[in-house]
């Protein structure tokens, strides 16, 4: 096999939390690391040049939805996701696994051991992806980092129902590395191309441990927690993190998907999380809250911001906050400027990324105290 450049290197540990580095064609990720969504390859209200402001390090785009518009091959054409848009900073795309669990809770999708067949939330069109076509299409779309195609149960799912899914995704991800590496000899992906793949197990200890251990037995060059945040308990998701993640290779990146509140985010880093994502301080955004300097979400439009000329929070570095007064902002808002999404969009993406690069610094010196933080 091809030695690759995608590296990681563990730097420092303080309790289970660690601060590593990721090395990829496209540039160093320092870990822990929050990664900003642009679902349809664009961060919603940003330019990338206003992305690079928060201090973003890696982007996630997803499958699903650039699969079906503009698809795989237009984006290939153009030089994958780099060329298309014009971003040089790493890409990781996800599978489109979350995207046909969200389509099987609406009864628009019919998952067998072949694949899922699903339904095109705009046009009604039939699609099939099975694990070998999610790969293909992820090695046209040319991210830095790529993820298996997994089942993801529902939160509720029974330990039968989880089970199934689980083996589901062992036998997928068998098959997800035989084609990235059969595409790779073909020259049909780039060289340095990593493929993470998922451990599963719902809420239960016993499954996740022997997904772990299946998964595992498969080298790559990291591993993510699928799953969570999908209708379990936030003592459930808590309880899922704490246990499943000291479980995962010390020397490979561990990615904890979709989520991103600053309450998620601490205790993610305190079990040993490298990588997490989400798409809520965007979509936040859109709607008119932001967070506040604990973390809280306000909701700007509240008549106690209509002459409140104070930034959103003092403390924060980010260009809406240097910039501009919670009146005005909330004025934007009142009068539908597009500018409104933007600056709160700003706001909170800094907010996140600030909270995990400071994180990052009390790691090195052996002061991170999430119970601190967490009060």
């Amino acid at each position: 096999m091809t030695t690759m450049v995608f590296n990681f290197e563990l730097k420092k540990t303080s309790g289970k939390a660690r601060i590593g580095e990721i090395t990829t064609d496209h540039g160093v990720i320092q870990t822990p690391v929050f990664m900003p969504v642009a679902t349809q390859s664009s961060i919603k209200a940003l330019t990338f040049e206003q992305l690079d402001s928060c201090g973003s390090h890696i982007v996630l785009s997803n499958t699903y939805h650039l699969h079906l518009r503009p698809g795989e091959d237009l984006i290939y054409k153009a030089g994958g996701l780099h060329g298309w848009t014009g971003y040089q900073k790493p890409f990781l795309t996800d599978s489109g696994g979350f995207q046909v669990f969200s389509q099987s809770r609406l009864n628009k999708c019919k998952i067998s051991d072949e694949g899922a067949e699903f339904i095109d939330h705009w046009d009604g069109k039939k699609y099939f992806i099975s694990p070998e076509k999610s790969i293909e299409i992820q090695n046209k779309l040319g991210a830095d980092i790529i993820m298996a195609f997994d089942h993801c149960p529902d939160g509720g799912a029974d330990y039968s129902e989880t089970r199934v899914a689980m083996e589901r995704t062992h036998a997928w991800a068998e098959r997800c590395v035989e084609e990235h590496q059969r595409n790779l000899e073909n020259n049909l992906r780039p060289e340095n191309q990593a493929l993470f793949l998922i451990v599963q197990g719902g809420i239960f200890k016993d499954l996740r441990e022997k997904s772990v251990k299946a998964i595992t037995k498969l080298d790559v060059p990291g591993y993510a927690i699928g799953g969570v945040s999908v209708g379990e308990s936030r003592d459930d998701i808590d309880e899922v993190v704490r246990y499943t993640t000291p479980l995962l290779p010390e020397n490979k990146p561990r990615y904890l998907m979709g989520i991103g509140t600053r309450e998620d985010i601490i205790k993610a880093i305190a079990a040993g999380i490298d990588m997490f994502d989400c798409v809520m301080p965007t979509r936040i955004a859109r709607h008119g809250a932001f967070f506040d300097a604990a973390g809280n979400r306000q909701l700007i439009k509240n008549t106690q911001y209509t002459e409140d000329l104070s930034p959103l929070d003092s403390d924060c570095d980010c260009y809406t906050c240097k910039n501009h007064s919670k009146a005005y902002i909330r004025h934007l808002f009142r009068v539908r400027e597009m500018t409104a999404a933007t600056l709160l969009s700003i706001h909170n993406l800094r907010y996140l990324i600030r909270l995990t690069d400071n994180i990052r610094e009390l790691i090195k010196n052996d002061k991170f105290d999430p119970d601190i933080l967490l009060k």
